[in-house]
């Protein structure tokens, strides 16, 4: 993976067949995030390898093929590209250009019910779908609270909640998560709550 890539997006994931293909590519709906504030561009990754991209009222079919694990060749307006395909997660998939150092970013629009038509709406759709995804992990983790220089736990967020409503322990307690190993970072009770 090129550098420049990287830092621009950490953490993404080569495209496996098995893993991704019917899952996540094939027949979902791509919104285009580069340019999205002038035009927007739906492309549908379909079997039989046609491509689809949608802008306003006008439907382009084009074709894509596999070329060799994650490289695939894309017919464009432009003419034949070449691109790797990485995954940052379920819903944001990133093509990058083998011959110039440029990627494309694209949302899956799939199962969202809301518009992606502005760079607004990108922004709004990243901050809910990660939000929620921090909840959850939130949600299940386990931290320990520290309360006049001893510690208990772990306990869920759902579990240290209960006992800040009956008034069991202060919401300003410090917390830990069960893999850290001081309260070095100043976490209090309080700050997991607001986050549910």
């Amino acid at each position: 993976m090129k550098e420049y890539l990287h830092n621009a997006i950490p953490n993404l994931k080569p495209f496996d067949h098995t893993l991704h293909y019917e899952a996540l590519f094939i027949n979902k709906t791509w919104v285009l995030v580069n340019g999205i504030s002038k035009k927007k561009s739906t492309y549908t990754f379909k079997d039989d390898n046609i491509l689809e991209i949608s802008r306003k009222d006008h439907l382009i079919e084009t074709s894509w093929t596999k070329d060799v694990q994650n490289v695939f060749s894309i017919e464009t307006e432009d003419g034949l590209i070449t691109v790797k395909v990485y995954f940052k997660d379920d819903d944001v998939l990133v093509l990058n250009h083998q011959n110039k150092q440029e990627f494309a970013l694209f949302i899956n629009t799939t199962n969202y019910s809301e518009d992606l038509d502005s760079v607004e709406d990108v922004q709004k759709f990243l901050k809910e779908k990660y939000k929620q995804k921090v909840t959850n992990l939130i949600y299940d983790h386990e931290f320990y609270y520290i309360e006049k220089s001893k510690e208990f736990g772990p306990f869920t967020v759902e579990e240290l909640s209960k006992k800040v409503r009956k008034e069991q322990i202060s919401e300003f307690c410090f917390v830990r998560d069960v893999n850290e190993y001081d309260y070095s970072n100043r976490l209090r009770i309080y700050d997991l709550i607001k986050e549910l």
